[in-house]
């Protein structure tokens, strides 16, 4: 039941109950005063009291009327207001939704700012560090640049050294074959007055004296080319061989490091002066792209108990791995050995014969020219014929002619270098002063020449 319908007939019922009942109070009893008789109009006294209660009632309708009047703007305005508290709760619902709406949108905006905000951190860090390795990479290219610069300005100085040293190397070949021209002048004068006395003597010595000198000449020519026994050439090489040993000190990662070399070699001379022959592997140096300034270095022969130094190394211009000792004549006497002579004809024969680490091993080896290449021979390996010790041929194997002269030494183990003459390249003093002297540009300078060689002969 509807609670506006109830609340109406529970007031239409109270106000039915008062409009019944009579409130007002009883007057004390007294004797009623004798009343003339009246007369009474049947029905008069009846009237007038539903008069009142229907007067009442309408009264009470009439009020009833205008509560449920005003009930019933009441309640039209009360479903007004419920419309429109549930308009405003639709639109508090919607505008809810819109902002929950917005709320996960922020919300995810939010997320998305927060990744994106890490993102940006991590990507910042990552900027960072490619920008410190770029600051790194422009800091070693810088030093790199300055390196290169420092090496070309290095690389001006060798080539104005070997300007100079070309012009010098020029000079020199001008003078060797100026005096090359005079000796051919002077051998032709000479030869021409040997004719001369020999026509004299022929004319004034008799038949028996121009035999024997005839006879004198045919023996020293065929002494002279009668190839020696490689037994008897071998053997002459023990007796004549020299200990020699090297110490020298450079600056190390740890300090100074010292470097010691023994090796076995023998004397050569070109008939004015001497030398011992060594490779540059007999030694305490070695050619590589980064050279070191030696602080000392001391050479030493030993021989039968006696022991002498000597006062400088030099790397010959004919390969710069070939480096020889001077040895005056007292040196030589006071060892008690020979010089082997450079050979004057190292082509006479086919063959030659190659000692192996001063001594090791020997054997015959044929060789051949080599036309792109007329300071070096050509050995070939595959036919040496090892007489003694098992061996290969490798750098610093002497290699003597069949003559007994020295034809050269090997700078690889299938080339080797014509010693025919002793023309300087460098020159390394011995001693404890060599840092006053810087030796690395030297051998930069080597090393250099090296680089210049075929590569079949450099290995």
């Amino acid at each position: 039941m509807n609670k506006t319908l109830l609340l109406i007939l529970c007031d239409f019922l109270l106000l039915t109950l008062l409009a019944l009942t009579d409130w007002q109070k009883a007057a004390p009893v007294q004797p009623a005063a004798p009343l003339p008789p009246a007369s009474v109009t049947p029905g008069a006294g009846a009237a007038t009291k539903d008069d009142d209660i229907v007067s009442l009632m309408k009264l009470s309708l009439e009020d009833e009327r205008t509560q449920r009047d005003q009930l019933s703007q009441q309640l039209q305005t009360t479903q007004t207001t419920l419309s429109d508290r549930d308009k405003s709760l639709a639109e508090t619902s919607t505008a809810l939704a819109d902002t929950r709406a917005k709320a996960d949108d922020l919300s995810s905006k939010y997320t998305k700012a927060a990744a994106d905000a890490s993102l940006t951190k991590e990507q910042l860090d990552q900027l960072r560090k490619d920008l410190e390795k770029r600051q790194a990479e422009a800091e070693r290219q810088a030093k790199e640049l300055a390196a290169l610069e420092k090496q070309q300005a290095e690389a001006r100085a060798k080539i104005e050294d070997l300007n100079v040293s070309v012009r010098v190397a020029e000079q020199e070949k001008q003078l060797l074959r100026t005096a090359a021209e005079s000796l051919k002048v002077q051998v032709e004068a000479e030869r021409e007055e040997r004719i001369k006395v020999q026509a004299a003597t022929t004319q004034l010595a008799q038949g028996v004296g121009q035999l024997a000198d005839s006879s004198t000449a045919l023996t020293k020519e065929i002494r002279d080319n009668r190839p020696i026994n490689v037994n008897i050439l071998f053997n002459d090489f023990l007796a004549n061989r020299v200990q020699t040993s090297f110490v020298g000190t450079r600056p190390g990662l740890f300090g100074v490091k010292t470097e010691n070399k023994d090796t076995r070699t023998i004397f050569v001379t070109d008939g004015r002066d001497t030398f011992a022959l060594f490779h540059i592997n007999d030694t305490p140096f070695t050619l590589s792209e980064i050279n070191w300034n030696w602080n000392t270095l001391k050479a030493e022969f030993r021989k039968d108990g006696y022991s002498t130094t000597s006062e400088r190394l030099t790397f010959l211009a004919v390969d710069p791995r070939v480096a020889v000792m001077p040895v005056t004549a007292e040196q030589q006497a006071a060892l008690g050995v020979k010089a082997y002579p450079i050979a004057l004809e190292p082509f006479k024969y086919t063959e030659a014969l190659l000692i192996a680490n001063g001594g090791t091993g020997y054997g015959e080896i044929p060789f051949k020219l080599d036309p792109a290449n007329p300071s070096y021979v050509r050995m070939d390996n595959r036919l040496v014929r090892r007489l003694f010790g098992d061996f290969s041929p490798s750098r610093g194997d002497l290699v003597l002619s069949k003559t007994g002269e020295l034809l050269g030494i090997m700078v690889n183990s299938e080339y080797c270098a014509l010693v025919n003459n002793f023309l300087p390249s460098q020159v390394i003093r011995t001693g404890d002063d060599l840092a006053s002297r810087p030796t690395a540009k030297q051998f930069d300078d080597l090393t250099l020449r090296l680089r210049k060689l075929p590569l079949r002969i450099q290995q």
